[in-house]
Formats: C-alpha cells, structure tokens, sequence
C-alpha cells in the first residue's frame, strides 16, 4: 500500500486530504495528516473581532469535523523531514514513513522578530489582529478607547492575506464614524511598500480610497525598531512615526519545522515549482499552501486554486506521466472597504489586478476594484462557503486558472 503524509491540518492540508481521498483507491493508498492543534481557525474572521462584527466562536472549529473518513488523523507536532529517507519523526519519538508528502505548514505572525514589539506594551498599546488572541485583545481596547493616533504597519512581505491590513484600517474608519470619534481618531498606513498595494493599478485605486477615508500612507516604510515607551516606530534610517495605538502586522514566516529539516528559505519558505508544487530538490515532496515560496498572495483562494491544480497533476505523477504547469498563481480576494461595501481584485502570476465584473463578463455580480454592496456580502457570504464547500474540497463553479473575460484592458 503506498503512503501519502500531509503535514499541517489548516486550510490547504484540509482541503488536500479531502479532495485525495475522493481520487485515490482507499485499497492501494493510506491518507495520513499531522497536526499539533484540535482548532480549525477561519483567519479572515480575525479581521471582524475587532470591530464586533465578529465574535470568536464565529471563527473556530475541531479540525476532526473536516477530515474526511477514511483519513488517519495524528494529533502530534512533527520534529524533523528526512526527505532522503523518505520519512518524518514526531516529537513523541514516532517516525511515519511515507511515498509522498505534502506540506502544508502555513505561515504565522513572529513579533519577536522586531525589537520593542513584544514586551509590557504588548496587548497594552501594540496589538496584532492576525492572531486569536491579539483580534480578541484588540476588540475589548477599541470599545473604551477615546481615540488618538492611530497607525497601522506592515512590518515586512510577504504576509497572509496582504489585503487584510488595507481592510483593517477601512474597517477602522468605519468604525470609529459609527462610535461617534472619527473626528478624534488620525490614521495612519505605515507600509514597506511603495504604495497602497504590490500592483500599481490596484495601489492606484486603493490610495485614492484611502485619501477619501482620510488615511495618510506612508510609504517605504521599514521599520527597524519599535520604541514602546516612547511609542515610536523608528525606521532604518532613524525617521521616525509616533503613536498612540500600534496596530502590527508582524514579520510572517514558514514552520521552524522545515528550517531544522534544510528544506527552506531565509523566511522558511520552501522553492517549488510555481506550477506544479513540486519540490526543486526533492521529487516525492509537494508544498503547497503558504508554506511554499510563490511569487503570489498567500491566501485561502489561492490555496484553493492551487489545489484544483495539484489534485489533478498529482494523479498524474504518480502514474509516471510528465505534471502539466497548470496552477498560473490565480488568487482573488475580497476587500472590505466600510460602510457596507467592499472591492474585489482578481490576478495571477502576469497579470495584475484589473478593473471589470466577475464571475460573468458584462453581469458580475461582482465589480473588480470598484466599491458595491454586492463585494461585501460576497465577503461576509465566504464564511459558510469556506466552512460547508471549500475545507470539504469541494469544487465551486469557477476556473482554477484565472480569466481575462470580463476585464477591462489597460
């Protein structure tokens, strides 16, 4: 019987499993997936908790509910890949081999990175809102705060969900509006970036937006230190931006685990084939998900697209016939903008996001980088099909490879 190991129960590890176990003859294969943690955690809920739309038990699940049966679950953290042995040893001592691995380790928020981020002020006047804890934090502050300075950094890219923090500080003015204090509050978007976002077009519109709301950007900003007791960023060339209240988005990276195993990066990311997920070096390891090192948002639509891609060329891989560079980096998100409405951007690997309607060229009903109600209730809608459709590998009625139908051309 021949072995497939998935590292890592989150969004892509669980999507992986469900759609291989409905392809794969359950007589000549055995499903494994390894994770340390009992909690499914719906990320883009984070955002909300904040703000009170959403409330942690919005956000969370036993991972158990979305593995399908026929799967073996082990509830254990692993220690090390050995990829020339073709095995991977647990914590508690246990060694699974396997044919075929594939991580899917994700990436997580590391403030210690920075210096002055973790400390007295953390969870005081720094918060984070990519974590459980720090969204719940900051939602229980933001109901007494009176208002100031408020800034939002990037610390550094890539990060999960890049669009996040453009939407925390559209919710914010929102917000603060509905509690009456907009006219206390200052925002500020303190970026590594040149602009609103990556892609010049989407940062064009997206600024624009931002200077309606009255959020000031400040670009290219590299922050090298946080001075909490004088709340201070401090660049790395000794500017400086004072605060109030410091909303982070600290430093992402990829699982220790493939940094003790020498399978990644500098950030612990792991180089595949942008097409297929294969391993560069090793030819029976796929990564997929944000553990692997793409040119492309790290994302849950990108993971999902991704794998519609790999669950068709894995089954040619294993029957000896060449992969396909099927997977183009299609991503597309939602973009909450406040007061009912949000944006949508559609982009892969070549082609940026654009203007247009989509899914439907001409009808929508989604307008691309253009505010509508419709792109908020698409967001608010994602929930149940994240929960009900997506974890459960199911396919939606749209290309994994992106379309210029219904784009307008620039």
């Amino acid at each position: 019987m021949k072995r497939l190991l998935v590292i890592g129960a989150g969004t892509t590890g669980t999507m992986v499993v469900n759609r291989l176990r409905r392809s794969l003859d359950a007589d000549e294969w055995k499903i494994t997936i390894v994770d340390p943690l009992e909690t499914h955690y719906y990320q883009p809920g984070f955002l909300f908790i904040p703000f009170g739309m959403y409330s942690k038990n919005d956000v969370v699940k036993p991972k158990r509910d979305f593995i399908p049966a026929g799967v073996e679950m082990i509830k254990a953290a692993a220690e090390a890949i050995e990829p020339d042995q073709n095995r991977v040893k647990l914590v508690d001592g246990r060694t699974l081999n396997y044919d075929f691995l594939v991580i899917a380790t994700g990436t997580a928020a590391h403030p210690e990175e920075t210096p002055g981020l973790e400390g007295p002020e953390w969870y005081r006047s720094i918060y984070d809102f990519y974590t459980i804890e720090g969204a719940v934090a900051l939602a229980k502050h933001l109901r007494s705060w009176q208002g100031g300075r408020l800034v939002l950094n990037v610390v550094e890219n890539p990060i999960k969900c890049p669009v996040a923090p453009l939407e925390f500080i559209m919710l914010a003015d929102w917000f603060f509006y509905e509690q009456g204090i907009r006219d206390r509050v200052e925002l500020i978007y303190a970026t590594p970036l040149p602009g609103a976002f990556t892609k010049p077009i989407a940062s064009k519109h997206l600024g624009d937006i931002l200077d309606d709301k009255g959020v000031q950007v400040i670009p290219e900003f590299l922050v090298e230190h946080v001075d909490p007791e004088a709340k201070k960023l401090v660049h790395y060339d000794e500017s400086e931006v004072e605060y109030d209240l410091l909303v982070t988005v600290p430093l992402n990276k990829g699982d220790e685990l493939l940094a003790r195993s020498g399978l990644g990066d500098e950030l612990n990311y792991v180089p595949v084939d942008i097409h297929t997920f294969l391993s560069k070096e090793h030819p029976s390891i796929f990564v997929l998900g944000d553990a692997a090192a793409l040119p492309t948002s790290k994302s849950g639509s990108g993971a999902h697209f991704a794998v519609d891609c790999f669950a068709e060329n894995f089954l040619r891989h294993i029957d000896d016939l060449e992969m396909l560079a099927l997977y183009d980096g299609h991503t597309n998100c939602f973009i909450e903008s406040g007061f009912g409405k949000g944006l949508l951007i559609d982009f892969n690997y070549d082609v940026e996001p654009l203007p247009g309607r989509y899914p439907l060229p001409g009808v929508g009903p989604f307008a691309l980088l253009q505010e509508s109600e419709m792109n908020h209730w698409g967001k608010m809608m994602f929930r149940w099909m994240y929960w009900n459709i997506l974890l459960k590998g199911q396919e939606l009625p749209l290309p994994a490879r992106m379309s210029m139908s219904g784009k307008w051309h620039k």
